[in-house]
């Protein structure tokens, strides 16, 4: 890719900045490609870049007291990463990588904070966003605790539907499980009752979307908070 940014920027969060604010930020920004599995963020270490996805997503990961971690958050188009910075801080307990492949736009931290410090509009936006991440992670919370896991699992792919802007969502079985916080034999199963009431259907490496409506009738309240507050504070 070039080293300079494209005329046409996707990510809605940028878009929603005003020109000045945008100009701030816009020599600093620099396209890159965001493969599968790469690592945005690791636990518990300095945040030295933060990303803007235009297409693909990231998973935000809490690790559990064994072998498994458990997804917290999502981002995609329509954020950032690098909450911490925004706060103050410069890391985070939980680890961000990418889950579905895709581009994006990179700046580093230090030039992030210059630009906040020369616009208390640019971080009062993006703490919009921080809040809205914020009443997402609840939100999965709230799902993980009282909702079945075909619930979970319907919410999991509105959300991630969401954020590719199509019908297929390239997932295999196992980052689903990670995603999930289950063996993958639940993963199978709660696919095959979504597949048999004809909401999706699953194939190797690609589930596709195939009643949209249902989908989000089966997750319920679980899913539709966060999305509703973005819309009102950055549509």
């Amino acid at each position: 890719m070039s080293g300079s940014v494209p005329r046409s920027i996707a990510n809605h969060l940028l878009c929603h900045l005003s020109p000045e604010d945008l100009l701030l930020l816009q020599p600093n920004l620099k396209p890159v490609d965001l493969p599968l599995r790469k690592q945005l963020e690791q636990s518990n270490k300095p945040i030295d870049q933060i990303y803007f996805l235009e297409s693909g997503f990231a998973s935000v990961v809490a690790d559990g007291t064994g072998d498994r971690g458990i997804e917290v958050g999502l981002i995609g188009r329509e954020g950032m990463t690098g909450l911490p910075i925004l706060m103050g801080t410069d890391r985070s307990p939980h680890e961000t990588f990418i889950q579905s492949a895709g581009e994006g736009l990179r700046i580093s931290a230090s030039s992030l904070r210059k630009a906040m410090e020369a616009s208390r509009s640019l971080h009062r936006t993006f703490l919009l966003y921080a809040h809205v991440f914020t009443t997402q992670v609840t939100n999965t919370a709230m799902a993980n605790g009282r909702s079945k896991l075909e619930q979970r699992l319907a919410r999991w792919l509105l959300m991630a539907q969401d954020r590719i802007g199509k019908d297929e969502v390239p997932l295999t079985h196992e980052l689903l499980s990670i995603m999930l916080g289950v063996r993958r034999p639940g993963v199978t199963v709660a696919l095959k009752l979504l597949e048999e009431a004809g909401m999706v259907r699953a194939r190797r490496g690609i589930i596709s979307i195939t009643d949209r409506k249902r989908l989000e009738r089966l997750a319920n309240a679980t899913y539709g908070v966060a999305e509703a507050e973005y819309r009102r504070l950055l549509s």
